[in-house]
C-alpha cells in the first residue's frame, strides 16, 4: 500500500516536498489556500485541494485524519502553523513534521507533540558554511549533535593508495562508506563519462585524486581529514 502524506503550504518548500514524494511513488495531499499553487500542482498530486487548514471542518471533510503523515510547511504564517499542528493533533493525526522558522517556534511545535521540527534555511546556511569552512568537501549531513555524513575529496597523500594502505580508520576514527568514481567510456564514437558510485569499498579498492569518498564520523575527525591540503 502506498504512504499517503499530506503536504499543507505550497511555497517554495512545500511544493518542492510534495513534487519529490509524488515522484518517488507517494500518494499526495497538496493542500493550500492559494488558488494558484494549488493549480500548480493539481496535475502532479493524487489530490490537491484549496482549502483553510486551520479549519478542523475543512480538514475532516477531505480525510486527512486517514494519512500516514502530514508535512506542516507554514513556517513563515507563525500564528497558522501553531494553529494547523494543534488542529492536526485533534483530529488524530499520528505522525506530523513541521517547519520551524526560530528556535522558538520550533519549542512551541515541539510542545505541541510534532514528530519532528525541520529548519530548512538553517540547514542549508550550515551545510554552505561548512563547505566554505572545508573547500574539499562536497556535501555534508549532520546525523546527530557532533556526527556528519561528508562527501570529501581524496588528499593528494592518500591518491593511489589501496584503502586499507591509506589507513583513514586507523589514523582518523572515521569509516569509509561509499567511493565515487569518475570513469570515462567510448559510446557511438565518443567519450562519455560517468560516476560510479561504489556503495561497499573493500580494503583493496584504490583511491585516486579526483575520486569522492562518503565518510562518517565525528565531527573533529571529519576536520582533520578534510583540512589536511
Amino acid at each position: 500500500m502506498k504512504r499517503q502524506v499530506a503536504v499543507i503550504g505550497l511555497g517554495r518548500f512545500g511544493y518542492g516536498v510534495a513534487e519529490t514524494l509524488i515522484r518517488k511513488g507517494c500518494e499526495v495531499l497538496a493542500i493550500d489556500v492559494d488558488p494558484e499553487k494549488v493549480q500548480s500542482i493539481s496535475d502532479l498530486a493524487t489530490f490537491a485541494v484549496q482549502c483553510d487548514a486551520t479549519d478542523e471542518k475543512a480538514l475532516r471533510a477531505i480525510s486527512i485524519q486517514n494519512v500516514d503523515v502530514a508535512v506542516v510547511s507554514m513556517g513563515e504564517n507563525l500564528e497558522a502553523s501553531i494553529l494547523i499542528v494543534q488542529t492536526l493533533k485533534e483530529i488524530g493525526v499520528k505522525q506530523i513534521i513541521a517547519k520551524g522558522v526560530s528556535p522558538l517556534h520550533g519549542q512551541i511545535l515541539q510542545n505541541l507533540g510534532v514528530t519532528e521540527v525541520i529548519f530548512p534555511e538553517r540547514d542549508a546556511a550550515t551545510r554552505l558554511a561548512q563547505r566554505l569552512i572545508s573547500p574539499n568537501v562536497f556535501e555534508y549531513l549532520e546525523l546527530v549533535p557532533g556526527y556528519s555524513v561528508e562527501e570529501v575529496a581524496v588528499p593528494d597523500h592518500l591518491s593511489g593508495l589501496r584503502l586499507g594502505e591509506a589507513q583513514i580508520r586507523e589514523n582518523y576514527q572515521i569509516n569509509v562508506i561509499g567511493i565515487k568514481k569518475k570513469v570515462t567510456r567510448m559510446v557511438k564514437g565518443r567519450m562519455v563519462s560517468d560516476e560510479v558510485f561504489n556503495v561497499t569499498p573493500s580494503l583493496d579498492d584504490v583511491i585516486e585524486k579526483g575520486d569522492v569518498l562518503v565518510v562518517i564520523g565525528r565531527q573533529e575527525d571529519l576536520d582533520r581529514l578534510t583540512k589536511l591540503e
